[in-house]
């Protein structure tokens, strides 16, 4: 029997159930952890940097070898926000694609389709790359964390997902204080630079957004339906859901013209 651990911060779901016991990370296992340490044993070999994983218990709980670095947890750090922070990210993302992209799923392999791409695809998409899903060091990006909602899907679909996150991609009067005062219409030009996005890609951006943006609606309506503590979906919720996608509505032309202006 392993010893508690240390209690590591941040998370929604397994919140407060991921400990790390030196080298080890101990967390939840999601169901298809099998087909998820497939993947990552596929990305460590193709050089990118990812949790590898050491055992699946009969407890409901997985071991992974812990990534040193340094994880941002609210509320943020000012250096999250730095234009170099998001190319680097954009940067991580690019990278994690390309190691991806060789991966071969497992004959009968289930996914997490909570948020995962409605149009479907050949690559695994992370899916979920938060602020609190990426590793730095040195000030850099440099691993990914929590591939449960890992899915095939675009590539597309998780530069968007992570846009909405980094970006972020909403009003900048709903971004809170500790992420300070950020122009998304500037910055989504940044990340998708940075990535290296293709031009049929970044002319199909804002289409994609409109269906990332709904996909996560229904999840976190899904989710507080549960009762799941982490999630709310009430009127003010509600309220600054229609207040960012009406923000998206008016920006529609500049955000166009940002991410396409450089094909």
């Amino acid at each position: 029997m392993m010893g508690d651990g240390e209690v590591l911060p941040g998370g929604v779901a397994n919140a407060g159930r991921v400990t790390r016991i030196g080298g080890l990370v101990r967390r939840p296992a999601p169901p298809n952890a099998v087909v998820i340490h497939t993947l990552l044993e596929h990305l460590v070999a193709h050089g990118f940097d990812a949790s590898r994983p050491q055992s699946l218990g009969d407890d409901g709980f997985e071991l992974l070898s812990y990534l040193p670095g340094d994880v941002p947890i609210a509320p943020f750090p000012t250096w999250v926000n730095s234009e170099d922070t998001l190319r680097s990210v954009a940067g991580l993302v690019r990278r994690y694609h390309d190691a991806a992209a060789s991966f071969v799923p497992p004959p009968g392999a289930a996914w997490n389709d909570d948020l995962a791409d409605p149009a479907g695809g050949v690559l695994i998409c992370h899916n979920d790359i938060c602020l609190e899903n990426v590793v730095f060091r040195g000030g850099l990006a440099a691993a990914l964390l929590d591939f449960d909602f890992a899915a095939p899907g675009r590539p597309l679909w998780d530069v968007v997902q992570a846009c909405r996150y980094w970006v972020p991609l909403t009003d900048p009067q709903l971004i809170t204080a500790s992420r300070g005062r950020l122009d998304p219409i500037a910055r989504v030009a940044m990340f998708v630079d940075a990535y290296g996005l293709d031009a049929e890609d970044r002319i199909a951006f804002l289409d994609v957004l409109d269906e990332a943006e709904t996909r996560s609606a229904r999840f976190v309506a899904a989710q507080a339906a549960q009762g799941h503590s982490a999630f709310s979906w009430d009127d003010e919720s509600q309220a600054r859901y229609a207040r960012k996608r009406a923000w998206i509505d008016r920006h529609r032309e500049k955000l166009a013209m940002a991410i396409t202006g450089h094909c």
